[in-house]
């Protein structure tokens, strides 16, 4: 490292268990962000600051003035912009000297496995349950880590999966319905609750490319803003999951149509 990026780096560098190897990985790693809002917007600032040397950022949406109470990475003058350009912007200048990819189409069962192959670690940080079965879907075929998480009103939850724990579909195996589900656009959403769970998304995939610690895998952890309360559930893997158990059915990437917040 340089002697700048030992001075910015400093508090990193002098915490046990992570020290200079720890931030040289962090340097050489690459991350992808998979939604640029609510969770995406925390997440990608403190992997930038952080000093994760690639990050991609995948989204289609503009900014719209509905996004500013929870995306913090964009502000009122970028209405109108790509979420993605948006993000681009602000890491760059937080820190120079992180390499933003930016990918501005959503991830779809068509893209999804070139998009993702390049990276060491995905960021699930959509708002539709289609979008995360996909992602899901895509990272467990490509043997590829993840942290996915999702929030509504006060009260979100988080996991994380590497190759061999409990994948999405082990807790959860088809997607609900549409009349089953409650979105941020119909019921709202705090959006400093947002910001706790994309900062933990950001923590997961620190620990993952530096070592340190343990991750949220085989667990969900859920949280309620109104009780400022975490609860931690331990699960298994599923033995008759249809895409990582022993007699998986699923191959191939498919498309879930239910697009819940994706205008909002």
């Amino acid at each position: 490292m340089t002697p700048e990026q030992k001075r910015r780096y400093n508090r990193h560098i002098i915490l046990d268990g992570f020290g200079t190897l720890g931030q040289e990985k962090l340097l050489s790693a690459k991350v992808l962000i998979i939604g640029a809002g609510g969770l995406g917007a925390p997440c990608a600032l403190y992997l930038a600051a952080a000093g994760v040397g690639t990050i991609g950022i995948a989204d289609a949406d503009f900014v719209s003035l509905s996004n500013l109470q929870r995306q913090v990475i964009h502000f009122s003058t970028d209405a109108g912009q790509l979420k993605v350009t948006s993000a681009q912007e602000k890491i760059e200048r937080l820190n120079p000297e992180v390499h933003v990819e930016p990918i501005s189409h959503y991830i779809t069962a068509e893209n999804a496995l070139k998009t993702l192959e390049p990276y060491d670690f995905i960021i699930d940080a959509t708002d539709s349950f289609a979008s995360k079965y996909l992602i899901n879907d895509a990272c467990v075929l490509l043997s590829k880590p993840f942290c996915t998480a999702g929030i509504v009103r006060y009260s979100g939850q988080l996991m994380t999966h590497v190759p061999g724990s409990a994948c999405y579909r082990c807790l959860f195996p088809e997607p609900p319905q549409e009349n089953q589900v409650e979105t941020c656009s119909m019921v709202g959403v705090l959006g400093s609750a947002v910001g706790t769970m994309g900062t933990l998304q950001a923590t997961e995939a620190i620990k993952y490319i530096t070592g340190v610690g343990q991750l949220l895998t085989n667990a969900v952890l859920t949280f309620d803003a109104l009780t400022l309360s975490f609860q931690r559930f331990d699960v298994e893997t599923n033995i008759d999951c249809a895409l990582c158990g022993p007699h998986a059915t699923i191959h191939e990437l498919n498309e879930y149509s239910f697009q819940p917040c994706r205008k909002s």
